[in-house]
């Protein structure tokens, strides 16, 4: 099976490198992207297997990096993980509409939590 890559779309360098490191040790290759345009950028070039994606970033904000992902045609069926510090309902409830596939909250997962939940979705999503 070939390998697969997770674009983070992570404006904390710091925990973007600290999930990179983790998805490396687990067989992914990782692809770095530090805010919204650049993500765009990013998948222009490449067709990742899985997208994380922040909420809040400087200049575009996740909510719009996801509205547009699912509706382009390239991009809307790469499975979407939201992984943020926000976590109030409506904000869990808008991800989700626009086409999230799972919404985790920083603080409630360690980063080995983090990677099995990519290894899952990935799994139901090319097996």
């Amino acid at each position: 099976m070939e390998k697969k890559s997770v674009l983070i779309v992570e404006d904390d360098q710091f925990f973007s490198g600290l999930v990179a490191q983790k998805l490396n040790q687990a067989g992914f290759e990782v692809l770095l992207a530090g805010g919204g345009e650049e993500a765009l950028n990013v998948l222009k070039e490449k067709n990742p297997s899985l997208i994380i994606l922040d909420l809040m970033m400087p200049g575009m904000d996740g909510f719009e990096v996801l509205s547009r992902l699912k509706k382009d045609e390239k991009t809307k069926e790469i499975p979407t993980v939201v992984l943020s510090n926000l976590g109030q309902r409506d904000e869990v409830d808008r991800a989700i509409s626009l086409g999230a596939d799972d919404f985790l909250i920083k603080v409630n997962f360690t980063l080995d939590e983090i990677v099995e939940k990519v290894k899952e979705i990935i799994q139901k999503k090319y097996l």
